[in-house]
């Protein structure tokens, strides 16, 4: 099975752009930024409500948990959220404050929450629309997953992260080029 495309930082900012074309803009970029910031597949993106994320104020939590129910492997986790998501959930937070802490983080145009195959959809849109080929609904947490990896992050905190229960599933998200390898030589 083919892996999902690991995008780099200028195509990443290309599709935050496009985005800015679409009639729901903020939710958009919002949904890409949450799956390339957290690491967070398309089922659990989908299935995020307000108050996993938005306290009882409506201030952004530093981290929050996602449960069994709202994961692929059925086993809750935390979900750390960065200095940089936090201040884009800020800025989304317009859109959701209204809402109730248990209604959905994200809706569809018609007003109802994403399934897991909509949200799946919506990725497979904007990327096609964006010329990204081999992109999915994955490639923001493939991104994720090895740009933590270059930088030096143990693998065993990439899995804890990534909600893997094995270090070894981890290791096939990371994406390896030319590049890094240049640099991995130039440590010694």
């Amino acid at each position: 099975m083919k892996q999902a495309l690991t995008l780099t930082d200028t195509q990443y900012r290309n599709v935050i752009n496009f985005c800015s074309t679409r009639k729901h803009t903020l939710r958009d970029q919002t949904i890409i930024h949450v799956s390339f910031l957290a690491g967070l597949r398309a089922i659990e993106i989908a299935a995020l409500v307000v108050g996993d994320v938005y306290d009882e104020r409506g201030k952004v939590r530093s981290q929050f948990t996602i449960q069994g129910a709202q994961t692929k492997g059925g086993y809750a986790r935390t979900v750390y959220v960065s200095s940089k998501l936090r201040r884009i959930l800020r800025e989304y937070h317009s859109t959701v404050a209204l809402r109730n802490s248990d209604d959905p983080l994200f809706m569809t145009q018609i007003r109802t929450s994403f399934s897991a195959n909509t949200m799946c959809q919506l990725f497979l849109q904007i990327y096609k629309d964006c010329g990204l080929k081999g992109a999915t609904s994955h490639s923001g947490r493939r991104t994720f997953i090895t740009k933590l990896a270059n930088t030096g992050i143990n693998v065993r905190l990439l899995a804890a992260l990534a909600g893997h229960r094995h270090i070894s599933t981890t290791q096939r998200y990371i994406d390896v080029n030319p590049e890094q390898l240049a640099n991995a030589v130039e440590l010694l």
